[in-house]
């Protein structure tokens, strides 16, 4: 094959077929650049797709409420918490590393706000970013019987519009739909 030619004959797949693949030149260099585009659109995915927005503004507001109920209890008897921006930190070290944050409350109240706040918070932040990137890859496996469902619903609204092959395309797919819904019936019963 001449090497200016940029297709190569492939092995049939069937009779008749002819498949023809590009060939490539390789390249010696190293993609040390990342997909920045592809990064962009996956993080806008995650924002518009998923709860990740709202779970953050919920955790921000319970940060900001318990580094106020810290700072009430705590400023004029341990000095850890004199202004408010020092609860702030302490809190947001509270939630992350759970212990590395010493010495913290002193009075009993305090520590009740504190420990609560250092579980709780924990348990949160670790539970939005679970559940975010959860609910994002499970959105694919959702997608089809949604858009299946309201595209059946769609054509049953206009069935008189609709041709015979149409129609009788629309008879197959809900008949497989309720003989699947029967057989996964049955068998749980």
């Amino acid at each position: 094959m001449a090497e200016n030619n940029r297709y190569e004959e492939m092995a049939h797949s069937t009779p008749g077929d002819k498949v023809l693949r590009i060939r490539r030149k390789k390249r010696g260099k190293l993609r040390i650049m990342p997909n920045i585009s592809g990064v962009l659109r996956f993080i806008g995915d995650i924002v518009t797709k998923t709860p990740l927005i709202p779970l953050l503004i919920i955790l921000v507001i319970l940060w900001l409420v318990s580094s106020w109920g810290i700072y009430l209890v705590e400023h004029e008897q341990n000095g850890q918490f004199s202004t408010y921006s020092h609860s702030l930190w302490w809190s947001f070290t509270a939630m992350q590393t759970q212990g590395a944050n010493a010495p913290g409350p002193i009075t009993g109240a305090g520590l009740w706000i504190g420990g609560i706040w250092s579980v709780f918070s924990t348990i949160a932040f670790f539970g939005v970013i679970i559940g975010t990137l959860y609910s994002y890859y499970m959105l694919p496996h959702r997608r089809p019987s949604r858009e299946l469902i309201s595209s059946i619903q769609y054509n049953l609204e206009e069935m008189e519009n609709l041709s015979a092959a149409e129609l009788e395309t629309l008879k197959d797919t809900v008949d497989s739909l309720i003989n699947s819904q029967i057989r996964r019936q049955r068998e749980d019963s």
